[in-house]
Order: structure tokens, then sequence, then C-alpha cells
């Protein structure tokens, strides 16, 4: 396997620099709103496998294990509504992430009770925390989806 080219993060200047800035924001915002690092994890797994990447699927899942997240959560994510291993805020967190990644799969693209639930379990900052992490995981994504970046034990320098 290779990629298609360089990841374009690498190679158009200012970008790495800019899309570890929005996630080192979000991140320090969710952390003091009480956001747990492990449902961002969760939230990052959940849209990349949406997106199909596996870069950020290694990368996060790594991360997961570090920040807690159990086997049990790993294995059975992809079908987290069929499973007892998430709480509720978890729940409300990967429902808000599907919403946000699959925009166009419906007409209210993240329908109300979905953001309500969301904004249930999470101060408005820290809302906003994990709707800037749906977002830059989604961009992330995208470029590692779009341009074939293969994935290997080089993603451990990456893990926070």
């Amino acid at each position: 396997m290779e990629a298609r080219i360089t990841n374009p993060a690498l190679i158009v200047p200012g970008t790495l620099e800019a899309l570890q800035a929005l996630g080192k924001a979000a991140t320090k915002v969710a952390a003091k709103e009480g956001v747990p690092e492990a449902t961002i994890d969760l939230v990052h797994m959940r849209a990349s496998q949406i997106n199909g990447c596996a870069v950020c699927l290694d990368m996060h899942s790594r991360s997961a294990r570090r920040h807690g997240v159990s086997d049990e959560q790993l294995h059975t994510l992809a079908g987290w509504r069929e499973t007892p291993y998430f709480d509720e805020a978890q729940r409300a967190a990967l429902a808000l992430t599907e919403a946000g990644t699959r925009l166009a799969d419906r007409a209210e693209p993240v329908p109300e009770d979905v953001y309500a639930a969301a904004a249930k379990h999470f101060s408005e900052a820290g809302l906003g925390a994990l709707v800037v992490q749906i977002a830059a995981i989604n961009a992330w994504n995208r470029l590692n989806v779009i341009t074939g970046q293969v994935t290997g034990e080089w993603v451990a320098q990456w893990v926070a």
C-alpha cells in the first residue's frame, strides 16, 4: 500500500499547525468543562469508522486505550446503540458525531432531539468543544482518505 501523495497537512504550509491548534483549543476547553478524554477518543473513532479512515482509527484507538476506553467499547463502537457499554453522555456524543459526520443523509442533518440530548450532558462550552472535535476529525479523515494515507506504527508518535 502506498499513499497517493504526502499528506496535504505536511506539504501545504501552515496546515498541520492550524489543524493541531484547532484540536488543542477544543481539547483544552473540553478538559476545563469536564468532557472526558475517553469520550473525545470515542467521537474521533466513530467519525473515522463512518469515513473509513484507517490512520485515524489506528491513532485514536491507541489514544482511547490510554484514556481508559474498555476493550468492550472498542470492539462494539460501530454498534454502540445495541450495547450496554456506553453511558448516556457517551451515547449523546456518539449520536451527535454520527449526525455531524453524515450531514447529507437526512433532511434535518442534526435532529433537534440529538442536539438536545448532547446539550443535556455537556455545558455550552463543552458542547462547543465536542462540535469542534467532530469538525476537526472529519477534516483529518477527508485529508487522509482522499489522498490514500496508509496507517502503520508511525502513528504512535502522534498519540497524545
